[in-house]
């Protein structure tokens, strides 16, 4: 008796190959697009490749120059998310051609950049309520899913970071801008390592966690020294201080918020410590605001 239940298409072989074949084009298009002067390399008396070569893409890329080039001939291999996501950056694509990249290559993007269903609106309205209070939305990985005009311009200008690229990790470990802004910076870099140790035991082999940390790793030495110390440390309530650029030292406090039974996504408040920190904020939050309306 046949069965009534119904089965999603699987993508038949002709449709693979013709997808390999879309992904191969759509990347020697972007890495010719590319100038070794962008990524830092010379160009050479006698180079006759537009954009970047395939040698210096997998480079670049941490991969084998044979597999990419493989890759590049819409050979039948597997892509992980990882490779994939060194080759968008490489490959400098915006979020359209990042996800063109993914869904080519038949995988999802595990970025917070890609999609952020956590956050609801009614959970942006309250960021909002809360201003100039600054505050946002992490997750335990320190990824800012969501965030209120204050605090896009507590530590840097955070509009002007990739979405891909708002993580704490990665910005206190390799943003000039939030460094300076960072009071006590080692202790602060110290601590969240042991934070980000700490909440890695629930998520290990996960590939959106090991992409973040091969990234701290290879542009951040002291991640690595840091990281290699296994300090474990819960989350906490603690007081801190920042050096704004615009409105001057700020001394907040910092609260975690757990938006679920489990410790994974957050909302992270800064509310003044002192009559001086508030009145500052409220200078940030007009300049934030100001900011937004004429963009």
């Amino acid at each position: 008796m046949a069965s009534d239940r119904q089965t999603a298409p699987q993508p038949t072989a002709r449709g693979s190959e013709i997808r390999r074949h879309e992904l191969a084009a759509f990347l020697r298009s972007r890495r010719e697009r590319i100038s070794p002067e962008q990524v830092g390399l010379p160009r050479g008396a006698r180079r006759r490749t537009p954009g970047l070569r395939r040698e210096e893409v997998a480079q670049l890329s941490a991969v084998g120059v044979t597999w990419y080039t493989w890759l590049e001939q819409a050979r039948d291999i597997q892509v992980s998310v990882q490779v994939l996501d060194a080759l968008a950056r490489t490959l400098m694509l915006d979020a359209s051609e990042r996800a063109h990249l993914f869904q080519l290559a038949g995988a999802t993007d595990p970025t917070p950049a890609a999609s952020c269903p956590s956050v609801t609106p009614a959970l942006r309205q309250m960021l909002r309520q809360l201003e100039p209070i600054p505050a946002c939305i992490q997750n335990s990985r320190y990824d800012i899913l969501a965030y209120n005009r204050t605090y896009s311009r507590l530590l840097c200008d955070l509009d002007a970071i990739p979405a891909e690229d708002r993580n704490c990790m990665l910005l206190v470990y390799t943003n000039k801008d939030w460094q300076a802004a960072v009071v006590h910076l080692q202790e602060t870099q110290r601590l969240m390592a042991a934070r980000l140790r700490a909440s890695l035991a629930g998520h290990l082999g996960e590939p959106a966690w090991k992409m973040l940390l091969k990234r701290l790793e290879a542009q951040s030495p002291e991640f690595r020294e840091n990281w290699r110390r296994y300090e474990v440390v819960g989350t906490r309530s603690k007081t801190k201080e920042f050096l704004n650029a615009h409105v001057g030292r700020l001394k907040l406090e910092h609260t975690d918020l757990w938006l679920g039974p489990e410790q994974g996504a957050r909302m992270v408040t800064y509310a003044p410590a002192d009559d001086e920190s508030r009145e500052r904020l409220e200078r940030l939050y007009d300049l934030a605001r100001a900011a937004t309306a004429s963009a």
